[in-house]
């Protein structure tokens, strides 16, 4: 996409946000509240994995999964679902606290930093599959920009763990077919 077709899209983008607003319909509102439901729930289990972590960089990279990815996807998620007049669900989770130093978890009863690392990765290769399903039932463009920004700033942060798995020895040796 070249730099104009760029400045093309945005001020589309800004021209309908203003001009073209619609309520969501029902596919939207079930993707928006499946989102705000199921991010919440990741929340948690993304506190867990932070307090069992004991590599610092894949704690950061767990904080900002659940800072500025799960917890910003759920507020415009909410704001649009709102601003329609959807309901909100209404389950949450214990919030945990954080502990920025390792626990003294018995290893037996934790999961290593690399399987945390391959379950976070799992977590987030289905979040992402999940946006990308709503994005393709989304009419309204805010919507659809909301779901395209979260899963361009979630591929980023995936290449960022992935990259720290390679470096860490963290992928599984899969064998490769032979002829």
């Amino acid at each position: 996409m070249t730099l104009l077709d760029r400045v093309s899209s945005e001020t589309r983008g800004i021209f309908n946000m203003f001009f073209d607003k619609e309520p969501v319909n029902y596919l939207e509102a079930a993707g928006l509240y499946g989102v705000i439901a199921q991010g919440r729930y990741n929340i948690a289990s993304l506190e867990v994995a932070y307090n069992h972590a004991q590599d610092g960089e894949l704690k950061r990279l767990i904080m900002e999964a659940i800072d500025n990815h799960t917890k910003n996807l759920i507020e415009h998620s909410e704001k649009l679902l709102s601003e329609s007049g959807g309901t909100l669900p209404t389950i949450s989770f214990t919030k945990r606290t954080l502990h920025k130093r390792p626990l003294d978890i018995p290893p037996d009863a934790r999961m290593t930093d690399g399987e945390i690392a391959i379950a976070v990765g799992t977590m987030a290769k289905a979040a992402q599959m999940a946006l990308l399903a709503t994005l393709h039932q989304s009419y309204q463009l805010e919507v659809a920009l909301m779901y395209r920004e979260m899963l361009d700033a979630g591929l980023d942060w995936d290449y960022r763990l992935l990259q720290l798995m390679l470096d860490r020895g963290w992928l599984p040796k899969l064998a490769k077919i032979q002829h």
